[in-house]
């Protein structure tokens, strides 16, 4: 290992880091947690949001001189990893990750907005994709310039946090047609302006999810986030950062769902013996870890990546989140299939699992999307 390359070992700090994450959400966000805000019809608890605050976790990667504690993009994976180990549902992401990660490149003007993300004041949603797959530069949703303002106009598609959210970064194209990466412009808007239509959405993992519909939604110069018709550089670091994040959070899922699977082959006995005894079960649960393992790897070199080298980073991240995507389709594949027939039931929470997994290798980019990437990073 050169001088240039990150450690992938945790530094003491982060093991501290872990080890306090593990603990709270194991008290305050246990599964049973998701279900009871399912059954409540609520996306996540309040509560548990102002706790994050409180902890400095919604501060994440906040600079300090705007009240955050600015641990940065491998703490973020590590808190984002002990949230998806029990599926503890808050705008963690979409806020504390993504928000915060297009606003500090934002300059002076975006201090304000960083502070009430540290403080746990203020809430975002990312509205970007128009169809069923991540594909930012297919945006049409028109920002048409009138006089110094522009009317914002169209539909956002499968908006993580997109009916809570007190604030909405979406993504509009200024100029040009759809397909073009450039004249796209990111505006940052309030979600209670007038003509935002917000519908929420009934989604497998008992998240919140909505589509947006604009219709002549007025936004300002002031509410541009970058350079105009340059949408796309100003929105790539929360992007990287969201997909790191939630490659990790996927990543906890597979572990989480690994735990739950290997403490059912120690108890559920069969021919007199606990089926965790069978060869066949053990080389798969084996097989699992190793996977877990190697795409924990990916994950902390990620977020060493962002941290250290954000430019060189972009190989890291697909990476982290094609294999993410594919070690978590793989565990929850495992889990219920080794449960057997009370895995495909509501009963059990492993089936939480398989659920969220199949939204999180959707969102920011499936495997697809990320193989794709990768392989052109490396010139095929």
């Amino acid at each position: 290992m050169n001088d240039m390359t990150p450690s992938l070992l945790d530094t003491e700090d982060e093991v501290m880091l872990r080890d306090a994450a593990r603990g709270f959400i194991a008290d305050f966000a246990p599964v049973s947690a998701l279900r009871a805000n399912r059954d409540a019809g609520r996306a996540h608890d309040p509560a548990l949001w102002a706790e994050m605050a409180q902890m400095g976790w919604t501060g994440v990667l906040v600079p300090e001189d705007a009240g955050g504690a600015d641990m940065g993009h491998r703490a973020a994976g590590i808190l984002s990893e002990e949230m998806g180990r029990t599926l503890a549902a808050s705008p963690f992401l979409s806020t504390a990750v993504i928000a915060a990660s297009v606003l500090r490149d934002a300059g002076p003007r975006a201090h304000g907005a960083l502070q009430a993300i540290a403080a746990g004041e203020a809430t975002y949603a990312l509205a970007l994709d128009e169809g069923p797959k991540f594909a930012p530069a297919a945006t049409a949703l028109q920002a048409e310039r009138q006089g110094n303002a522009f009317r914002l106009s169209g539909a956002k598609a499968f908006v993580a946090d997109g009916s809570t959210a007190g604030r909405i970064l979406v993504l509009a194209r200024t100029s040009g047609m759809a397909g073009d990466d450039a004249g796209l412009t990111l505006f940052d808007i309030d979600a209670a302006r007038a003509g935002l239509d917000r519908q929420t959405l009934s989604t497998i993992d008992s998240r919140d999810h909505a589509r947006l519909v604009f219709d002549g939604v007025e936004a300002t110069g002031d509410d541009i986030i970058g350079d105009l018709d340059n949408g796309l550089a100003a929105l790539r670091p929360g992007l990287q950062a969201g997909q790191a994040a939630l490659a990790a959070e996927l990543t906890g899922l597979a572990g989480g769902a690994a735990a739950i699977t290997l403490g059912y082959l120690k108890d559920r006995r069969q021919f007199d013996r606990t089926i965790g005894s069978f060869q066949a079960l053990q080389h798969r649960a084996a097989h699992l870890w190793s996977e877990i393992e190697v795409t924990a790897s990916a994950i902390a070199n990620a977020g060493r990546l962002l941290d250290h080298m954000p430019a060189d980073a972009g190989l890291a991240v697909s990476l982290a989140k094609a294999r993410a995507a594919q070690t978590a389709k793989l565990a929850v594949s495992e889990a219920v299939q080794m449960h057997g027939g009370i895995g495909m039931t509501d009963a059990h929470d492993i089936g939480f699992f398989m659920k969220r997994a199949r939204v999180g290798a959707e969102w920011l980019g499936d495997y697809g999307h990320h193989a794709a990437v990768i392989a052109a990073l490396r010139g095929f």
